[in-house]
């Protein structure tokens, strides 16, 4: 796959603001998303500052060559919760969330260690591309029914001015079919600009056929009609106009966390560390998967170079860093990922434009207020193609495998069956993925395949 842009390039200025600002668009749901789950008054501006902030912690361990932007990561929901558990306060809580990633990110730290002195061929050998490209589509399937509930989760408001779910899912479904449809036509068919930025366009088609449903819905008093909630920006002038309006410091983690140190205790760490440093082996073999579709696509193995250890080095500190501003333990986003496959730009400039955008704009009240307000239809539209391209990807790194060897073709079919099945299993209060079960399951059949192959040829 031909890159527009390689991963050393630089777009002029104007280019790289409009790429950023699509790139930030594309993880943008998601990123806000975990604290929204999370609750207990996290902050999503907050989340995005970490976020920003980790992917430029990420971006100097790897030497600024690996394109991949770093969002909250939902392996991690089930452990953040536990850090509220047990009715701990607010304060302490939110110290937990910091302790809790620092544990994940030592996690990292140590395995890159490992990694360094041991180096890679192990894991080329342990995950070969008839186990990793069927994980990798995987990581994109596991998706789809999150893609097509966001294309008919729209609400609407009742009488009162309130959001509730409605019947009509027709206005929900052509608004994302419309961000779908113009999305994959500038993609396929753009012009020079259009061909590089189609996210933005289609993000930006969908909010005008979706304001125009709301706005013919005021008129007429139909709620169902009325997708877009204004409440972000309602919010912002509640108080009449004031500096708020314009800017607000995001509410940092660090800050509620201070207050909890007095409540600071060793049996509280253990069972922090119990749900999160279990989790962080999980999120390792993620994290290959990425980064191995990621090297795919652009045609570099950033296993080899910055190296498996300079990327989990980044990716364990920047989550150490992201959760002490926003709470949540950052990873590499495979709505990134799609991005750069779907506009071939793997300019490490654009991922790290789109980190400092990231850290600013949580600052900017309107623009933040303006994300929250985009309806989730739209966002489903967009993600139907950048879920399917992450699926495809993974499918395109088994072309030249050999299928009709049964060692192969069962090695594909357990992981694929066991991924999209949802073979996801709770150890005490620790969840194994579905992705990270497929793979796990994908390596043993393959191992025991190959050792089953050798002896016969002896």
């Amino acid at each position: 796959m031909k890159m527009i842009y390689n991963v050393e390039d630089k777009p002029k200025f104007g280019q790289l603001i409009v790429f950023a600002i699509q790139q930030l668009l594309a993880i943008m749901a998601a990123t806000i998303a975990v604290p929204a789950i999370v609750g207990n008054g996290m902050s999503a501006s907050a989340a995005l500052f970490g976020a920003g902030v980790g992917t430029l912690v990420y971006q100097l361990f790897t030497k600024f060559r690996s394109p991949v932007f770093l969002g909250s990561s939902f392996a991690f929901i089930g452990s953040m919760l536990a850090a509220f558990a047990g009715g701990v306060s607010m304060s302490l809580g939110y110290l937990g969330l910091i302790i809790g990633a620092v544990i994940a990110g030592l996690v990292y730290v140590v395995i890159a260690i490992v990694i360094k002195i041991a180096g890679v061929n192990w894991i080329n050998k342990l995950m070969p591309p008839v186990v990793i490209g069927p994980t990798v589509a995987i990581i994109g399937l596991s998706l789809a029914g999150a893609a097509i509930k966001d294309v008919f989760s729209y609400t609407a408001q009742d009488a009162n001015g309130s959001f509730i779910m409605t019947g009509n899912v027709w206005v929900s479904f052509i608004c994302a079919m419309v961000t779908l449809l113009v999305v994959v036509l500038c993609s396929t068919y753009g012009k020079k600009m259009a061909r590089l930025i189609p996210f933005i366009i289609g993000i930006m088609a969908g909010y005008v056929v979706a304001l125009i449903f709301t706005l013919i819905g005021a008129a007429t008093e139909n709620a169902a009609l009325m997708i877009i909630d204004f409440a972000p920006f309602k919010a912002l002038v509640a108080d009449g106009v004031t500096l708020k309006t314009f800017l607000s410091v995001p509410e940092f983690t660090f800050l509620t966390a201070a207050n909890g140190l007095a409540e600071f205790n060793w049996s509280y760490v253990a069972t922090i560390a119990v749900a999160y440093a279990p989790v962080a082996f999980v999120v390792f073999a993620e994290h290959i998967a990425d980064h191995k579709n990621l090297s795919s696509i652009i045609e570099r193995d950033l296993l080899e170079e910055p190296g498996l250890h300079r990327t989990l080095l980044g990716d364990g500190i920047g989550s150490m860093v992201g959760a002490f501003f926003g709470g949540c333990p950052n990873t590499t986003y495979g709505e990134s990922v799609g991005c750069v496959a779907i506009t071939k730009n793997a300019s490490v400039a654009t991922i790290t434009t789109t980190a400092i955008m990231s850290v600013l704009i949580s600052f900017v009240s309107p623009f933040v207020a303006f994300l929250d307000s985009i309806p989730g239809c739209v966002m489903g539209g967009v993600c139907i193609t950048l879920y399917g391209f992450i699926a495809v990807s993974g499918l395109k790194m088994i072309q030249k495998v050999n299928l009709e060897e049964n060692k192969n073709l069962f090695t594909a079919s357990v992981i694929l069956i066991a991924g999209i099945g949802g073979m996801a299993m709770a150890i005490g209060k620790v969840t194994i993925t579905s992705i990270a079960c497929a793979l796990i399951l994908g390596i043993i059949v393959n191992l025991v395949l190959s050792k089953e192959k050798a002896e016969d040829a002896e």
